[in-house]
């Protein structure tokens, strides 16, 4: 974290001892990360992230691999090594494959990747690069996985675009 654009929140700093605690829970390990320490600089943006972010980590029905998937695509499209850094060893150990993490660096969509895979994909690419999505490719989603997990997708192409867009921009 030696070019981050912000001063990262140091141990010691004011911060509700809740909301550390929290964020501490919520990663593997227990040790707070680059982001964590840098949204730690605003209190009501480092409360509300780590609820929303954690729901989507833990709560959703929308498999953990499939997540894991549509967060390292991400990661991908908008070029933020931070977050491929940690989502592709949880990609991995929710079931995703060393072949498959290099089919997502490269352009159009692998034969390796199923049908529901190669889906989720389309809809992160289509939702990250033109942020509007096909009507056709959504009811296709919804086939294959009903509205709640379609929602569920579709919010966790959104909330890691928001991930991206912000440690992209804050050099993290």
């Amino acid at each position: 974290m030696t070019n981050v654009r912000i001063t990262p929140w140091q141990n010691g700093e004011p911060a509700p001892t809740g909301l550390v605690e929290g964020i501490h829970a919520r990663r593997p390990g227990g040790k707070l990360i680059g982001i964590d320490r840098v949204l730690l600089k605003s209190v009501p943006l480092a409360t509300g992230w780590n609820d929303l972010l954690g729901r989507v980590r833990s709560e959703f029905e929308l498999p953990l691999e499939y997540r894991e998937l549509i967060m390292c695509r991400v990661a991908v499209l908008n070029r933020a090594e931070f977050e491929w850094n940690v989502h592709q060893p949880a990609y991995l150990a929710a079931g995703g494959t060393q072949a498959k993490c290099q089919a997502l660096r490269e352009e159009g969509i692998a034969s390796l990747f199923d049908e529901a895979e190669a889906t989720l994909l389309n809809v992160t690419d289509q939702s990250t690069r033109e942020i509007e999505v096909d009507a056709v490719l959504i009811e296709t989603l919804k086939g294959m996985f009903g509205e709640r997990q379609t929602v569920e997708a579709v919010a966790t192409v959104a909330a890691y675009n928001m991930v991206s867009r912000f440690l992209v921009a804050l050099a993290i």
